[in-house]
C-alpha cells in the first residue's frame, strides 16, 4: 500500500511539475506579441526596448544567482511554490507599466520570477526522476515549449482583438488556474536540510566544462533572438498584421515542443553526438531562410523548422555538463546553464541593439552562424551519452 500511495504521488508531482513548466512557457510565449506593442505604446526606440530586454534577462540571472542558495536552504517544492505563485503577475505589471522607468522595474521584476521559477522548477524535476526512476527532463522542456506556442499563438490574435490589457489579464488569469491545480502536487524533496552541509561551491578548473557552456550559450542565443526579435521583424521588415507576427515564435515553441517530447528516444538511438550535429545544421539552415525570407509565412515556417533542430540542443549541452569526468555534476550544470540562460535571457539587448542599426534579417543569418560552431564542437557533448559514460 505504501508503494502504491508513494507512485502515484510521484506521478502526481511529474504532472505537477509539467505544469510549471507549461505555465512559465506560457508566460514567456505571452510576451513575444506584447513586445511590439511595448516599443509603440512607450513610443521608444528598439535600442531603450533592447535596454528592458536586458533589464529582464538582468532580473532573471540575478535570481538564478542565488535561487540555488534559497532551494538548498527551503527545497525545491516550496521554491516551485512561492516563485510560481507570485510569477503569474508579472506579465500584468509589464502591460500596466505607463513609462519607461516602471517599465523597467516590472521588467526585472518578472525576469527574476520567471529565471528563479526556471531554477526551482528544473531541480523539482530533478526529484521527480529520482522518484520514477527515469527522465522526464526532455519532456518537462517539451512542456514549456507547448506552454510557449499556446502564449504566442493565442497572444497575437487576443492583443489584436481585445487589447494588450485584456491580453496580459486573461493570461494571469489563466496562469493563477494551472498554478492553483498544480501546487498542491508538487513532489516534497527528500532531505533539503542536508544539502547545507555540503561544501562551499568552487569553479570548475577543468577548461573543457566552459567549452560545453559555451555550446549551451550558442544554443540558447537564437531561442531568445526569436522570442524577443521574430514578432518585430515579421511586423516591421516583412509587412505582417500583429497576429500573423505573434506565429513567429509560436510555430518555432511548437515544433520544439514535439520535438522535445521526443527527444530521449532519439538520443538513445542515435547517440548525443549525432543527434547535436543534426540539429545543430536544422537550425542553422531554418535560421538562414527565415533572415532570407522574401515573405512572412516563408519566414514562420523557417523559423518552425530552426525549433525541429534547437529543440535537443540545449538538453544535450546540460546532460553532457552533468556528465564530465573530473567534475562534480553539480559545479557542472551551475557552470553551463548561467552561461546558457545568458544568451536566453541577456544575448537578445545586445541583438536589439544590432537590429536598430542593421536590420533583423541580417541579425539572423548571423546567429545562424553561431550554430555552425556548435556543429564543429558536436563532439564535445560525448558525455551526455550515458551508456558511454566512465562506471
Amino acid at each position: 500500500m505504501d508503494a502504491t500511495n508513494t507512485a502515484a504521488l510521484a506521478i502526481r508531482g511529474r504532472w505537477a511539475v509539467a505544469a510549471i513548466f507549461f505555465m512559465n512557457g506560457f508566460l514567456m510565449g505571452s510576451w513575444a506579441p506584447q513586445i511590439p506593442v511595448l516599443l509603440t505604446r512607450l513610443e521608444i526606440s528598439e535600442f531603450t526596448l533592447g535596454l528592458l530586454i536586458l533589464v529582464f534577462g538582468a532580473g532573471a540571472v540575478t535570481a538564478m544567482s542565488w535561487c540555488g542558495y534559497l532551494i538548498s536552504r527551503h527545497g525545491s517544492q516550496k521554491i516551485v511554490r512561492w516563485f510560481a505563485a507570485v510569477g503569474t503577475l508579472g506579465l500584468l505589471a509589464v502591460a500596466l507599466a505607463p513609462n519607461v522607468p516602471l517599465a523597467a522595474v516590472a521588467m526585472f521584476f518578472f525576469g527574476g520570477l520567471i529565471g528563479a521559477m526556471d531554477v526551482a522548477m528544473n531541480a523539482n524535476a530533478v526529484i521527480v526522476e529520482r522518484r520514477l526512476g527515469r527522465a522526464i527532463m526532455s519532456s518537462s522542456h517539451g512542456f514549456w515549449s507547448l506552454g510557449g506556442f499556446a502564449g504566442g499563438g493565442l497572444g497575437g490574435l487576443a492583443i489584436q482583438n481585445f487589447g494588450h490589457l485584456a491580453h496580459a489579464a486573461g493570461v494571469t488569469v489563466a496562469a493563477v488556474a494551472i498554478t492553483a491545480l498544480a501546487l498542491a502536487h508538487v513532489s516534497v524533496d527528500d532531505k533539503p536540510e542536508a544539502q547545507r552541509q555540503q561544501r562551499k561551491f568552487s569553479l570548475p578548473t577543468n577548461p573543457l566544462i566552459y567549452v560545453v557552456g559555451l555550446i549551451a550559450l550558442f544554443s540558447m542565443i537564437p531561442e531568445g533572438a526569436v522570442l524577443d526579435w521574430a514578432a518585430l521583424y515579421l511586423r516591421q521588415e516583412l509587412g505582417a498584421d500583429l497576429a500573423t507576427a505573434g506565429f513567429a515564435f509560436a510555430c518555432f515553441a511548437g515544433t520544439m515542443a514535439v520535438i522535445r517530447f521526443l527527444g530521449d528516444a532519439v538520443r538513445n538511438r542515435f547517440g548525443a553526438v549525432a543527434t547535436m550535429r543534426a540539429s545543430s545544421l536544422i537550425a542553422a539552415a531554418g535560421l538562414l531562410v527565415a533572415g532570407l525570407s522574401p515573405s512572412p509565412w516563408l519566414a514562420i515556417a523557417a523559423f518552425a523548422f530552426c525549433g525541429i533542430g534547437i529543440a535537443n540542443m540545449v538538453p544535450i549541452a546540460f546532460s553532457a555538463a552533468g556528465n564530465q569526468p573530473g567534475v562534480s555534476s553539480g559545479a557542472g550544470m551551475s557552470v553551463v546553464t548561467t552561461m546558457g540562460y545568458s544568451g536566453l535571457l541577456v544575448a537578445p539587448s545586445a541583438i536589439g541593439f544590432v537590429g536598430e542599426r542593421t536590420g533583423f534579417a541580417p541579425v539572423f543569418i548571423a546567429v545562424a552562424g553561431l550554430l555552425l560552431v556548435v556543429f564543429v564542437m558536436s563532439g564535445l557533448v560525448r558525455g551526455a551519452d550515458f551508456e558511454k559514460a566512465s562506471p
